[in-house]
């Protein structure tokens, strides 16, 4: 089974995300916060982490500089609610693979994250 972390500090955001995607069969994990998606990234070792950009201890970036810096090789996409290049060339720099932005349309959701655990099923 597929497993997939969602980072967020927005409990209704992970909440939602993770009842949408069990589901569809995803062992799905979450964090609310950097460092605690840190510890569960080294514990379960997901195949896609759902990673919010702007959190109070630890930004997103700064998660994913710091996966890059161990050599973790996760797959990562970004999710945002605010539009700032400067945010995307850095998450770029640091290997994500694209950006969901919020307010999150499952649709979206749906088809980015199938798309990158390769499951093509609806």
């Amino acid at each position: 089974m597929p497993k997939l972390l969602i980072v967020d500090d927005e409990e209704d955001i992970r909440e939602f995300a993770k009842n949408f995607f069990q589901k569809r069969d995803i062992d799905v994990f979450t964090a609310a916060d950097g460092q605690k998606a840190l510890d569960l990234i080294k514990l379960e070792k997901p195949d896609l982490v759902l990673l919010d950009v702007h959190m109070e201890d630890m930004t997103g970036i700064e998660v994913l500089k710091t996966l890059r810096e161990g050599n973790n090789q996760i797959k990562a996409i970004m999710v945002t609610g605010i539009e700032d290049e400067a945010v995307v060339r850095e998450a770029n720099n640091y290997g994500a693979l694209g950006y969901i932005h919020k307010p999150l349309i499952l649709d979206e959701l749906k088809e980015v994250v199938l798309k990158e655990l390769d499951l093509n099923k609806t």
